[in-house]
């Protein structure tokens, strides 16, 4: 989008739907109502979500003098991030057609959950940097980028701990 309320819409938009995400999903383990089309739901929303960012952030670069310098400073992240979504979703396609201790095996874990949280913030603060109404617009995009860098940390070791999961499951 293009306009003078582009940016601030499109980051509303995405943290309400970061909150929404969560709400749902604590209210639901709470009161102990989820489902398992939720469950098979949930993380897919995410996954388009977070992908559908990190293709707009790639595709529309931030003007920002950390990012002129390196523009491949959010390209590689996203495309590990991406990656990592990929290849969860087909392991878990898989574990569904395997045995119950495959399928608990990928379960969605703590890991997981910081991995999300952190991915949401960056975005959150790599959406709003695009903002020119913020005074402190540039001052979002490090710590943005920083964030991202971790979850793509969090993303890549969550996956190891997975695939070392399933592997020590075939080996039996």
């Amino acid at each position: 989008m293009e306009g003078p309320w582009a940016a601030m819409a499109t980051t509303g938009i995405f943290l309400a739907a970061a909150v929404t995400d969560w709400l749902d999903g604590y209210i639901a383990r709470k009161m102990q109502l989820g489902t398992p089309f939720g469950a098979f739901l949930d993380p897919v929303a995410d996954k388009l979500m977070v992908a559908a960012t990190l293709v707009l952030l790639c595709t529309k670069p931030l003007e920002s003098s950390l990012l002129n310098d390196g523009p491949w400073l959010l390209t590689v992240p996203s495309i590990a991030i991406i990656g990592r979504e990929i290849t969860m979703s087909a392991v878990r396609e898989w574990a569904a057609s395997q045995n119950s201790k495959v399928l608990e095996a990928v379960a969605v874990n703590n890991l997981g959950k910081w991995k999300t949280a952190t991915q949401m913030t960056a975005l959150t603060l790599l959406l709003a940097s695009r903002d020119p109404s913020l005074p402190a617009q540039g001052a979002l995009v490090a710590p943005g980028v920083a964030l991202l860098y971790v979850s793509t940390g969090l993303a890549v070791w969550s996956l190891v701990v997975y695939m070392r999961k399933i592997w020590r499951i075939l080996l039996k």
